[in-house]
């Protein structure tokens, strides 16, 4: 009886072990799938208009955010504004000089943001001025 007893006991160690391992292994790849699909950059572009502002927000994630008027009319409305997010301090330090000013920005577009990315799905990646 003691044979039998240790013999389902290793038994039921190693199917335990078996689904610990399998769980695993599908808990990483679902994992690298959803984050693949969340940082997969959708589309390249880019855009011109007014830099109508540039700033540093956040609660618990600090992102560089701003907002691009893309319409030739002096008034500004929620459909002339483009919103955008910034990847990294060097494009925004860079932006904060054109503010104000006519710019063409570069952007990729991902398929959803996660919240330390930015608050919008298009990452601004390169700057530069527009002359008139």
């Amino acid at each position: 009886m003691a044979i039998q007893l240790e013999q389902v006991k290793q038994k039921t160690r190693s199917f335990m072990r078996k689904v610990l391992l399998f769980g695993s292994i599908i808990f990483l790849v679902a994992f690298a799938g959803y984050y693949f699909w969340r940082t997969y950059e959708y589309s390249e572009g880019s855009r011109a208009g007014l830099l109508f502002k540039i700033s540093k927000k956040g609660y618990v994630f600090k992102t560089y955010e701003g907002q691009l008027h893309v319409g030739n009319t002096m008034m500004i409305n929620d459909q002339s504004l483009f919103n955008f997010s910034v990847k990294d301090e060097g494009t925004y330090k860079q932006m904060q000089q054109f503010e104000g000013k006519n710019v063409k920005i570069y952007y990729k577009e991902l398929n959803d943001a996660f919240p330390w990315q930015g608050d919008t799905d298009y990452m601004v990646y390169r700057i530069e001025p527009v002359n008139q």
